[in-house]
């Protein structure tokens, strides 16, 4: 069973990645899980791998975030209790195992290592890079029969900058004016900034280590793409916003070129 896909194009300054995109578990924690899968389905963030490598150079992770959540720091990647976890039941008992919660730690380790030396072989290369973070998020949380919650508060794509140093400014104002450049439904695509989400630890991680030549974009795509209560994908929803998706690389790429140099 693979942790991850590393499908990485070296001669490109941009890479993706879609650390929830899994619903793979080892077989200890499947045991110790109580939380049934259509549930950890809703939660988690399926097809996003699918628009990561619309980017053509790419990292999906195949793991549940369940298992390890690879957004948030070591301590506190892995939920132990309803209380870290939205207040979702997800184990057997009270809490899981340590010896369990360090395994799924050690996958942490690992896959920022990892990642680590793909970024500094971009570095090397490129001078720098430009990280698309994708997730992906829900808005029918009411039932499948409910409406949608309203778009005021849910844009089709909500791009996190929390952690963006201001050097970088000029690369996410590319992203979101090239992605409104595309149309959904007869609309230009509504995209935000920070409505939602502002970003988490891959975004953070990146401007840590990389903050000068590195920019990460944490990008959550509303889950019009799919039915988020049965899974049921819409293949030309998805395909269409990974056309976009793929056509904001240029401009993004023009202007980390420009805030860089």
């Amino acid at each position: 069973m693979n942790f991850a896909t590393w499908n990485v194009d070296a001669a490109l300054p941009v890479v993706a990645t879609a650390v929830h995109a899994g619903h793979e578990l080892r077989p200890e924690i499947e045991r110790a899980m109580v939380l049934d899968p259509d549930h950890r389905l809703r939660e988690e963030d399926p097809f996003t791998d699918e628009l990561a490598a619309s980017i053509g150079s790419w990292v999906a992770v195949e793991r549940s975030r369940f298992e390890v959540d690879l957004n948030r720091p070591l301590d506190t990647a892995v939920y132990r209790t309803p209380e870290e976890c939205w207040g979702i039941e997800v184990w057997s008992g009270t809490a899981l195992a340590d010896p369990l919660v360090e395994g799924s730690r050690r996958l942490h380790d690992r896959f920022y290592s990892d990642l680590a030396v793909v970024l500094d072989d971009l570095v090397a290369r490129h001078g720098g890079f430009v990280l698309y973070d994708v997730h992906s998020y829900n808005h029918r949380r009411h039932g499948p029969e409910a409406p949608p919650e309203a778009s005021a508060d849910n844009p089709t794509v909500n791009l996190g900058t929390g952690s963006l140093p201001d050097r970088w400014r000029p690369v996410a104002d590319a992203f979101v004016g090239s992605l409104g450049g595309y149309e959904l439904d007869g609309e230009p695509i509504d995209v935000r900034r920070n409505v939602k989400f502002e970003g988490r630890h891959v975004a953070a991680f990146v401007h840590e280590r990389y903050g000068d030549v590195g920019c990460a974009l944490a990008i959550e795509f509303k889950k019009v793409f799919m039915d988020e209560w049965t899974g049921v994908v819409d293949k030309d929803r998805l395909d269409l916003l990974g056309e976009a998706l793929r056509g904001t690389v240029g401009p993004v790429e023009a202007a980390w070129g420009a805030a860089w140099r």
